[in-house]
């Protein structure tokens, strides 16, 4: 007879199980932090959207490149003529009555022979190929979504879609699969096919056959694999690199993209015209010289934040463009900011209100929130920050913008917690950064975005927060940082500047490493946290770090728990100019205890670790990132990753350091 428990006996297991979630208290000698200190930056510089964590497969789908972008773009850029069988026809880019205004150019092809050519048996019909991002890869029995929208101008088209592989010159492609789909309607309809390839191929391309004689128009034509992150359009593998940093909140879409480059207002992100269905979006060139399709658009970022856990944080223009435009960049300290006439700034103001009604607002009352409904997401974003400007120089044509705008959006929206910035190279003594920081305090601002990126030795050296007063109500974002290579040494001593930042993250709320991401052949600036090709993400010693800080997020920290050998007793790590240096955090919420020890010189170090005051299980997990110093994580290589193992959890116990290494140790409670 099977021995039943009684119902006490069952309240007691379910009473335990409660009980190892709750909450605990923390012990004494903590100091209050942060929980949401390491988040992610995402802006669209080298080539990281379109053809990177935006999943589409196919370049220019929409025939907007143009030369006004890059000199020798146009709406062909990424395709080419194709007539096998000795087909005839021409191409011509048209204007005249798009599927909608934001998306204004289309490609008419005009077909003249379709038929085999004499006793030609292979390919044949006219049309274009596509190639992707240097090349089109796809894996064998994976499912390709197919679709472009086509008005047939005449009689009714077969049009066949062939994915393949080149063979060379004179030989038909190798079909890896194909579909044959009829055109009549003389309205613009979207279309669409699956397609499965045969076999893995790094090279495919994708081709469009008009297999009847006449004029057939076709545009936003897409190729998008069914298999992306949570179904939402993005590609797993980097959306999961991402997904395993554990990161608290993602700043979006820039940067420098935010208020436009070089180039004055004009290229500026507007967020309205990334949201809706895809045919209804505004291509862009953004600041750093290329043509966002804006496939991945607010609704995406928002739709991402959620699916990760993570806060958005979008951030919006200021009125003031970036201080780069008209060679502002050249005339330091005296750039040539374009601005907003006041008597427009009002525009600008429900740029921000509306941002704010779409991703929080009722669907039944409001119409911008409706527009989500409508895309498919009736609930709330429920977005809690909101960035005004990056990092423009903080003139008096700036503050007198800033504040126009603050003062609205805190009358409208009291509950939103506004970012403000302290301009580019923020640290004490920019003039910028100062300015900032009054600003900040004269509005009481609740964050201010610092952004600075420096040699090793200043991550190594600088320890500024250390001295940022506690009672001010302004709270640091540290939004883009990093060091300014890519070797291990980097790396470790930006773990030694986030142990600075961990200690003082009473004053520090939010950092984010920047640039996020790097497309090989397509980047404009290094370093980056994750370079990507077509097959993989390649993950960089800095990507680690910063994995190890997401990992171990918390809102208590103790400075006292260890001590270096040779150092004084009470001494909190690290100090201005030290290479080593420690950081306990206590996470009350998933009872967990995390020790992080760095140790970026050349000699081995010994820390004594006391954790009496903590009631730690039997086991921990030490994770270990340790190499050469000059080590550095590319294409070629990867020798730099985290070793985890299982050990022995002990209270009270000395750990060798070795050189050029970090461990972390991760606790139950």
């Amino acid at each position: 007879m099977t021995k039943r428990m009684t119902f006490a006996a069952l309240l007691a297991v379910a009473t335990l199980g409660l009980n190892a979630q709750k909450p605990m208290t923390a012990p004494k000698g903590g100091k209050a932090i942060s929980d949401e200190l390491i988040g992610i930056f995402f802006e669209d510089i080298n080539n990281c959207a379109d053809g990177g964590l935006y999943a589409e497969l196919i370049q220019n789908g929409s025939f907007e490149f143009s030369p006004a972008e890059r000199d020798g773009w146009g709406p062909g850029t990424a395709w080419k003529q194709v007539r096998p069988g000795h087909s005839l026809g021409t191409l011509q880019v048209r204007m005249d009555n798009p599927i909608h205004p934001n998306n204004p150019t289309y490609m008419r092809l005009h077909t003249e022979r379709a038929k085999e050519f004499y006793d030609y048996k292979g390919w044949k019909g006219f049309g274009l190929e596509n190639g992707g991002y240097d090349g089109i890869t796809v894996k064998a029995g994976a499912k390709y979504d197919f679709s472009a929208f086509f008005r047939n101008v005449d009689k009714t088209k077969q049009v066949r879609v062939v994915l393949a592989v080149p063979q060379g010159w004179g030989k038909d492609p190798k079909v890896l699969d194909e579909a044959t789909i009829t055109v009549s309607d003389k309205q613009w309809k979207k279309y669409g096919a699956v397609l499965t390839p045969t076999e893995d191929c790094k090279n495919a391309v994708l081709q469009l056959l008009v297999l009847n004689t006449g004029d057939l128009d076709v545009d936003m034509i897409s190729l998008m694999p069914e298999d992306t992150y949570k179904g939402h359009g993005l590609r797993p593998d980097l959306a999961q690199a991402l997904a395993d940093l554990h990161p608290k909140f993602m700043r979006f879409p820039g940067g420098c993209v935010v208020h436009g480059g070089g180039d004055g207002f004009w290229d500026t992100y507007r967020w309205k015209t990334t949201i809706g269905p895809k045919e209804t979006r505004r291509g862009l060139k953004n600041t750093w010289g290329y043509h966002q399709s804006m496939g991945l658009g607010y609704y995406e970022y928002f739709q991402f934040c959620e699916d990760l856990g993570m806060e958005p944080v979008p951030i919006l223009p200021s009125g003031v463009s970036c201080q780069g435009t008209n060679g502002g960049w050249n005339m330091w300290p005296t750039q040539a900011q374009d601005v907003v006439p006041m008597s427009e700034m009002d525009e600008w103001v429900a740029e921000a209100i509306d941002l704010i009604e779409w991703a929080n607002g009722d669907p039944a009352t409001n119409k911008w929130a409706k527009m989500r409904a409508d895309a498919g997401h009736p609930a709330p974003f429920n977005l809690k920050y909101l960035g005004i400007g990056n990092e423009e120089k903080i003139s008096p044509e700036f503050i007198e913008r800033f504040k126009y705008i603050y003062e609205r959006v805190m009358k409208a929206h009291p509950e939103i917690v506004i970012v403000g910035t302290a301009g580019p190279g923020s640290h004490p003594g920019n003039p910028d950064y100062e300015a900032g920081w009054k600003l900040a305090d004269e509005l009481a601002m609740p964050l201010l975005d610092e952004h600075y990126y420096e040699p090793r030795d200043t991550f190594l050296t600088i320890r500024q927060y250390d001295n940022y007063p506690r009672d001010r109500k302004t709270k640091v974002y540290l939004g883009e940082y990093a060091a300014k290579d890519k070797k291990f040494i980097d790396a470790l001593a930006e773990a030694l500047y986030l142990l600075h930042v961990e200690r003082n993250a009473d004053v520090v709320a939010m950092t984010s490493y920047a640039p996020l991401f790097a497309r090989k052949n397509g980047t404009q600036w290094n370093p980056d946290m994750i370079y990507f090709d077509n097959e993989r993400p390649y993950l960089t010693c800095s990507y680690y770090v910063q994995q190890l800080f997401g990992q171990s997020s918390g809102q208590y920290f103790y400075g006292d728990c260890v001590q270096f050998e040779g150092d004084e007793a009470g001494v909190v790590q690290p100090q201005k100019g030290v290479r080593y240096g420690q950081s306990v955090i206590l996470n009350v919420k998933t009872r967990k205890l995390y020790v992080k020890l760095v140790n970026a010189t050349d000699k081995e170090k010994e820390a004594n670790i006391n954790l009496s005051r903590f009631k730690v299980k039997k086991t921990a997990v030490k994770t270990v990132l340790k190499g050469n110093a000059d080590d550095e994580n590319n294409f070629e290589k990867q020798p730099i990753a985290p070793q985890k193992e299982t050990i022995k959890a002990e209270k009270k116990f000395d750990i060798d350091m070795e050189p050029y290494s970090m461990v972390m140790l991760e606790y139950q409670l």
